[in-house]
């Protein structure tokens, strides 16, 4: 049924480009025609062989560029389509009104049958070259701007400083500083020179710690693998730990069995390990210094709506032996936990740190004022928030999924410093 809707889309859009090239002076009329075909052919043969896929090769490029190329070339014959149905309403409103006061004048006139004129019956309906032109201008901002979003801005690593006045923090840690990174997306990259400059980026922040809040991969734990030599440099004085997203349990592919799926979680795990993570299920860490220690808690993917996104977090396990801590961190990638839970029952948990939005990877971004469209699926969907003494972080993520680029929304390292008050 889609395919079908598709394809009566691009005959609509071919029927507009033939009307134009009925004009004088036009391209080759036959060169414009073919590239038409053979982009929207391929345009439907690529998505279809990369939906069908259920390993890492779903993200190596050049697939996860090309998809992306061709997400732009249908939002911009979608713009198009636009521009031609607009056109067409008025077209045909106009000749509508001129047939009926044409006809009015007619029927009110008492004119000799011989010294009548015909009146033709036939809809003098076309496309005019300006607005035409208007569509092709209007399609081509939004194609032009997601185009700049996949060449410049998905690997334009920012880093974002965030100074947090913690109740309770104990001086030992005034000061300490967090590097948060968030849903790298390792089966989308397809610059691996710019990732490892995002790295680089993050390790001359020298931070004391770094939190990953989830989503390595994409589906397979495969997709980590030629990444894993640029990943395991990130370091920290006090350790690197990780949670799980909901992408890093394999759930959005189609596996031959069980057993095969339990194994990619399982090959996930050990990636962790493999860059030297330290991956938290559920479970925490003591970390100590100067005789004085913070619980740092990282739960499983945990989420409002579970039929959409696995659910497998317990904060109540995770806190287990972190009673006497003065201070409680926690690493969850999904934001909606914060109010979902942590607000209600977990008011001893100082600082969330969380991920998942991705910021919807597009949108306005500037010193006073922010937008995107995930904020109306999100009430918590980037940078920093507050409730009493409570506050979360959620990062803007690293990588990209879907569309490979960022247009306004950047990619971003997030340095966190705690002082206590």
């Amino acid at each position: 049924m889609q395919i079908f809707i598709f394809i009566l889309l691009d005959l609509y859009i071919f029927s507009g480009i033939l009307s134009w090239l009925k004009k004088p002076r036009r391209w080759p009329k036959k060169i414009i025609l073919i590239c038409f075909w053979v982009f929207n052919v391929a345009a439907y043969l690529i998505p279809m062989y990369y939906r069908s896929q259920s390993t890492a090769a779903t993200g190596k490029f050049p697939l996860s560029l090309i998809f992306g190329l061709f997400l732009v070339w249908f939002l911009a014959k979608i713009v198009f389509a636009l521009v031609l149905i607009v056109n067409d309403l008025f077209s045909g409103s106009k000749w509508g009104i001129k047939r009926l006061r044409h006809q009015s004048k007619t029927n009110s006139e008492e004119t000799p049958e011989t010294n009548s004129t015909p009146i033709s019956t036939k809809p003098t309906l076309s496309r005019s070259d300006f607005l035409l032109k208007t569509g092709a201008l209007v399609a081509a901002t939004p194609t032009a701007a997601m185009s700049f979003g996949i060449i410049s801005g998905a690997h334009d690593y920012r880093v974002r400083r965030e100074t947090l006045k913690i109740k309770g923090l104990p001086k030992a840690f005034h000061g300490l500083t967090i590097a948060q990174i968030s849903d790298i997306h390792s089966g989308s990259f397809w610059n691996k020179t710019a990732v490892t400059g995002g790295v680089e980026m993050l390790n001359a922040e020298k931070p004391d710690l770094v939190c990953f809040t989830g989503d390595l991969v994409n589906s397979s734990a495969t997709e980590i693998k030629d990444y894993i030599n640029v990943f395991d440099k990130v370091k920290a004085d006090l350790g690197v730990y990780s949670v799980i997203g909901n992408h890093d349990y394999g759930t959005y592919v189609k596996w031959p069995n069980k057993a095969a799926e339990a194994q990619n979680f399982a090959d996930l795990k050990t990636a962790h390990a493999t860059l030297g993570w330290d991956l938290l299920l559920n479970e925490n860490r003591i970390i100590k210094q100067s005789g004085e220690s913070l619980a740092l808690i990282g739960v499983e993917n945990w989420s409002v709506n579970p039929k959409r996104f696995p659910s497998t977090g317990n904060l109540d396990l995770a806190k287990i032996g972190t009673e006497e801590a003065a201070t409680k961190l926690l690493m969850s990638h999904d934001p909606t936990h914060w109010r979902g839970e942590i607000l209600k029952d977990h008011s001893d948990i100082s600082l969330t740190m969380s991920g998942h939005t991705h910021g919807m990877q597009f949108g306005i971004e500037t010193e006073n004022f922010k937008w995107s469209p995930v904020q109306y699926l999100y009430k918590e969907w980037a940078g920093l928030y507050q409730e009493s003494d409570q506050k979360l972080y959620v990062n803007r993520g690293y990588g990209y999924l879907g569309y490979p680029g960022r247009f306004g929304i950047l990619p971003e390292i997030t340095i966190l410093t705690l002082e206590s008050v």
